[in-house]
Order: structure tokens, then sequence, then C-alpha cells
């Protein structure tokens, strides 16, 4: 039972879903056979990836509804514009077999580029015509979701980013919050370089629990949507099984403590 977080435009995601990034594409079916099998309902794609052929036959053959199932895909830097981007999710859709997906995201805004706009604007066009249900962006900052909403009067419901115990965006996740729009981490587990702290340590020990069940905890706790990724069985299990335990308030305040404020991905300011 994942809780769901309400978007802006009345549909819900997952609080806890299942990250596609670097899931080799002759595997992909079968792991995310494995995923669904266990409970997992959110899939977080991408066209970049290389692996939505395997996640579609993997979503062909499962014998759960398509409406249980969220599947997220994006559009890569290259694609940006408005016709590429047309282009691009339709090509997405058919490696995937859908007729619509759940959520598309921009992958990186590439300000150098400056074609977000117009990539955003094929992304309405798509949502209206029912390819789309939902639209958001990934790696954007307030002052460019502020952009996007003053040029269309159209909200992202989300924005994927980097965010994990050294990471926490505080300040981005309150822009988000004030905009109505949901924050969802990538890199949730921040390469594991939490785990041995001691503050994940002894919260872990008082628990009873793994370090990365503690760090996906508080990722849920402070109300994101949060992607892990694992090819392990065991680990997939181990990542969805979150919701019989919680932390108080001084596990959260130890756990927010951790921060650098350093990135382990690309800057989005210079990625293209």
């Amino acid at each position: 039972m994942i809780p769901r977080l309400r978007l802006s435009d009345g549909h819900s995601i997952p609080a806890l879903g299942f990250g596609l990034w670097q899931v080799p594409k002759d595997a992909t079916a079968g792991v995310v056979s494995g995923a669904l099998g266990l409970g997992y309902r959110l899939f977080d794609g991408a066209a970049i990836y290389g692996n939505e052929v395997g996640l579609g036959a993997a979503l062909a053959a499962a014998d759960v509804s398509r409406d249980e199932i969220f599947v997220t895909t994006k559009v890569w830097n290259d694609r940006q514009g408005h016709d590429s981007t047309l282009r691009a999710v339709e090509e997405s859709l058919g490696r995937l077999g859908l007729e619509r997906v759940d959520l598309c995201l921009i992958h990186w805004p590439t300000p150098a580029r400056d074609r977000y706009l117009d990539t955003w604007r094929a992304l309405i066009r798509l949502q209206a015509e029912g390819r789309l249900r939902s639209i958001g962006v990934s790696n954007f900052n307030g002052e460019q979701i502020t952009r996007i909403i003053g040029e269309t009067g159209v909200a992202p419901v989300l924005n994927q980013v980097e965010l994990h115990p050294s990471l926490p965006q505080t300040a981005l996740r309150a822009e988000h919050d004030a905009l109505g729009v949901v924050t969802q981490s990538w890199t949730p587990l921040g390469r594991n370089l939490s785990f041995g702290t001691p503050a994940v340590q002894q919260i872990a020990a008082a628990k009873g629990k793994s370090p990365a069940q503690i760090v996906l905890r508080w990722h849920v706790q402070l109300g994101l949507s949060v992607i892990p990724r694992s090819t392990n069985p065991a680990r997939m299990a181990e990542n969805l099984a979150l919701f019989d335990f919680a932390l108080d308030e001084a596990d959260m305040a130890a756990i927010g403590a951790l921060e650098m404020g350093e990135r382990l991905g690309p800057d989005p300011m210079t990625f293209a």
C-alpha cells in the first residue's frame, strides 16, 4: 500500500517508485516484471535510458491493470524544441507500446540552448491531445519554473531533481511548495555516502532497518516522491518496505543535518 501524492492537475503519483536509469536494456523486461510482482507501480523511464522497449514489453505482459501503473518518460536534450518534442514523445510512445504515458518531463533545462519554453508548449499540446496525462520538468530551478508558468500559464506538476541527505534541496523544495509542484528525488540514496554516518547508523540500529530504508523513509516523510533503483530482488523488496515504521522529529533533523551542498550529478545550469 504505497501512498500517493496529489498533483496540481488532479491526478496523483505514488510516493515510491522504481527508477530505470542504468538498468540494462536486455534485462529491463525481467526487472520490471519482478518489480511489479513485489508491488511497485511507478516506473520512471526516459528515452535516453535506452530501455523503453523492455519497459513496454513488461507492461504488456503484466497481470496488473494499466490503470494501476504509473509510467514516466522524458524528452532528452537534443530533442528539445516544439516539433522535435512532438516527434520524440511519439517515438517514446511507440517504443513503450502505449497510447499515453502518465507523466512526461523535460529531462534537463539546458539553458544554453534556451529551448525549454518551446518544448513545454509541445508538452501542453500533447497533454491536450490525450497523449500525456500529466507534464512536468526535471532538474529545473525555481526561476525556470516560474518562467514557464509566466509564459504559458501552465505549471509543471512535478520537478525531478537530485536530492539526498547530502543535497536536501531545502530552498528549492520550499519554492516547489509555494508553486504547487511535487518534488521527486533522483539518486535518493546519494550513492550510499550517508550510510556510514553516525546519525544514519544509530537510527538504523534503533529501528531495526537498513541505512537505505532509513534514508528512503526520510524522503517519504518529507512528502517527496522517490525513485530508487536496484536490479537485486532482495534490495528491490527492501526498498519497498518503508511503511511499517516512522522516523521521529529528532531522526528527521539528524538526517537533515548531513547536508554538504555537493552534487553527485551534473550541474543543471551548465549541463547540455
